[in-house]
């Protein structure tokens, strides 16, 4: 399982154990995505089972992605629990304002510090990374709110480091491309329905059934569907035959308008409409 040959990176894994043992018993935030992965396996060999992954579900998860991280949890050896949150009861997360995430991470954290007396656990802790700090990330807020622990960040550790930290470790996934929730398609102003991220996880899913890896399925008004691939695979679906064929099959899931974005893919693209007076904190 182990290719330990970087003495950096063996210093990177000894740090984040050292960190998650000062930590107590530990619940982490497990999507399945990368860094809460690393964070999982780290926090398994530093305390065993006063580890557990918790991984939400809500219509806003992809399809598939429960199911594998049920299998990165079970290799990893690590306790795993399901639980629902209920983001789509608030209408504070369903107006979709550019603080969305907050509401969401909120639901996420509030329930988990509800049930670390169930789970046996003093400290949630989170797969933030160095990289996701000069982001927008509302998200950050809600943690801080709840007193997550950010391991990774505290660290030092950026996505190269856990990427790196993933595949020593023999994990699946050290090369999985980011998998934002679903709503974070839906353009802000926009209301989050689970219609519409229905409507999102089977484009993105009949896009993938054709072999694309990078890519997002973007929701803007009037349901049109603003598609993002990498530049060189643009000329692919523009092609005839298959061009004929994916505005079949979108119109079929209620897209009314499809789009290809010529910018191509491009991770947190939604962002680039924030203003910046959105970004200031109150009062400023």
């Amino acid at each position: 399982m182990d290719n330990w040959t970087d003495a950096g990176l063996v210093a990177h894994r000894d740090r984040l154990l050292q960190a998650l043992r000062g930590y107590g018993r530990v619940a982490v935030a497990f999507s399945g995505g990368i860094d809460s992965t690393v964070v999982a396996q780290a926090a398994q060999l530093a305390l065993g089972s006063e580890a557990v992954a918790v991984t939400a579900v809500s219509d806003s998860l992809a399809s598939g992605e429960l199911e594998e991280a049920e299998a990165l949890a079970k290799q990893i050896g690590i306790r795993h629990r399901i639980i629902r949150t209920e983001e789509f009861a608030d209408p504070n997360y369903l107006r979709n304002n550019s603080d969305r995430c907050y509401f969401c991470k909120s639901e996420l954290y509030g329930r988990l510090s509800t049930l670390l007396g169930e789970l046996g656990v003093d400290t949630i802790a989170s797969g933030a990374n160095t990289d996701d700090a000069g982001d927008h990330r509302p998200g950050m807020r809600a943690a801080s709110e709840n007193g997550v622990r950010h391991p990774l960040q505290e660290c030092g550790l950026g996505k190269a480091e856990v990427r790196a930290l993933a595949k020593a470790w023999g994990l699946p996934t050290w090369d999985k491309p980011a998998t934002p929730c679903l709503s974070s398609r839906i353009a802000y102003g926009e209301d989050v329905t689970p219609e519409r991220v229905k409507m999102i996880d089977a484009a993105e899913s009949w896009l993938r059934r054709r072999g694309l890896v990078l890519l997002r399925v973007r929701y803007h008004k009037g349901d049109l569907a603003r598609i993002e691939v990498p530049v060189e695979s643009l000329s692919d679906l523009a092609a005839p035959g298959v061009r004929e064929e994916l505005t079949r099959a979108f119109r079929a899931l209620g897209f009314k308008y499809i789009t290809l974005d010529l910018d191509g893919f491009r991770s947190g693209s939604m962002n680039a409409v924030i203003s910046i007076e959105s970004l200031m904190p109150a009062g400023r």
